[in-house]
């Protein structure tokens, strides 16, 4: 089955390492479908029974995004809390269409892998400021696959170094 990708930048036109990473999934329609938030609504007005159809109809699941102060941008916050419903994505009644799901991250962060550690200047690591993603697939019972992510945005990385990126990024998709 397709890798659904739902992407969530509210500017991915001005992206360098997100919109090279949608150009790069772009090129492969029959492995991956990418499904850009932002475009499919931007009144934040998101139609969940769709959206849990969407991630029925695909295998793994993969949300990629830019680190937003320390967080993912707010569309995907309220796409998370809408979509993985009660009876749906957990509960009682139902809710397993999360259960053994591949699901991973691919994140962009503007600030250099150096700062995010214990000794660097925010004090955590990226793994540690990701870890309520992790929580709530492991709640779900999906079977979490960690993160893929680019650091040091902010500092006008290379041609080359994002053509990379995207190349690993896709080897990291595959091997899930």
């Amino acid at each position: 089955m397709k890798t659904l990708v739902i992407v969530t930048h509210p500017s991915i036109e001005t992206s360098v390492i997100n919109k090279r990473w949608v150009e790069e999934l772009h090129k492969y329609p029959e492995k991956y479908t990418v499904h850009e938030l932002h475009k499919v609504y931007p009144d934040g007005n998101i139609d969940v029974e769709k959206e849990q159809q969407l991630i029925e109809s695909h295998g793994n699941l993969v949300l990629q995004f830019p680190v937003y102060w320390f967080n993912c941008p707010p569309l995907l916050k309220k796409w998370l809390d809408d979509v993985f419903a009660y009876g749906w994505a957990y509960g009682s009644n139902g809710g397993d269409k999360l259960k053994d799901r591949k699901i991973a991250l691919a994140v962009s962060a503007g600030i250099k892998q150096a700062d995010y550690s214990a000794e660097g200047r925010y004090k955590y690591t990226l793994e540690h400021l990701l870890a309520p993603f992790e929580t709530s697939f492991l709640y779900c019972h999906a079977d979490y696959r960690s993160f893929f992510a680019f650091y040091g945005t902010e500092y006008e990385p290379s041609a080359s170094e994002v053509d990379t990126s995207a190349q690993n990024y896709l080897k990291f998709i595959n091997n899930l």
